[in-house]
């Protein structure tokens, strides 16, 4: 196997290995999907994450709206060691973060958790966050990632295949978007909290919706808050 780029970490640079075969060998850009089944990723909205990732630091250009429109602007092979410092600096001073993707959660009523939903991702899944765009008193150690699946908070831009950056908690305030667990019944869900009158109210963000009414607070089991949204770009490639 080829050297390991600096500046690129171990999915960057399967992709792009993926990307240059299979360009070669068929003339044109592989799908999201064929992508993610290079490198053992399910999920269409993390490997476009990785390739905006690509993009960023100018290894790929793509269009979202044609479909397998991928070009490598800097094969793996033939960047500069000087190239590859200047790559390195940049994301030095970017000061990145790699935050676990542990799986996904509900934006919808809340369904059975099933066991394979839990180990959705490999241990290898991470997603690469400048340090910037997190709010400088959260701790590295306390965050994870989920994917969201349905459509229930579309009025607070959490869409379906979205990626929402989560603290570890197991309170929240009145208003906060948090990940919650139904213990009695094993599921779960994406929902804004509230606490009135010896119940818990989970609001969905969708006008189409009805809250719902959670009678015993100790059914109720907060894992996370949400603190970043990372939106799935929609294209024709997926």
């Amino acid at each position: 196997m080829p050297r390991k780029r600096s500046g690129l970490g171990e999915r960057h640079h399967k992709i792009m290995e993926f990307l240059e075969k299979f360009q070669e060998e068929n003339g044109y850009s592989p799908s999201i999907r064929e992508i993610g089944e290079s490198i053992g990723v399910n999920s269409t909205s993390l490997v476009d994450y990785y390739l905006r990732q690509l993009v960023a630091l100018g290894y790929i250009e793509r269009d979202d709206h044609i479909s397998r429109s991928i070009r490598i602007m800097r094969p793996l092979g033939t960047l500069s060691e000087k190239a590859a410092g200047i790559v390195r600096k940049v994301k030095e001073t970017m000061d990145f973060f790699s935050i676990p993707v542990l799986g996904r959660i509900v934006a919808s009523a809340p369904i059975p958790v099933p066991g394979s939903d839990v180990a959705y991702f490999d241990p290898e899944s991470t997603i690469e966050i400048a340090r910037s765009l997190l709010p400088q008193r959260e701790k590295m150690d306390e965050l994870f990632a989920l994917e969201v699946q349905g459509d229930s908070m579309i009025d607070a831009m959490v869409n379906d295949g979205d990626i929402v950056i989560m603290k570890r908690a197991q309170e929240a305030r009145n208003g906060e978007m948090v990940a919650v667990w139904l213990n009695d019944n094993d599921e779960t869900t994406l929902k804004y909290f509230y606490k009135e009158k010896g119940r818990i109210r989970l609001q969905p963000a969708n006008p189409t919706m009805d809250p719902i009414y959670i009678n015993n607070p100790q059914q109720v089991s907060i894992r996370g808050k949400v603190i970043l949204v990372i939106r799935q770009v929609k294209s024709a490639t997926q």
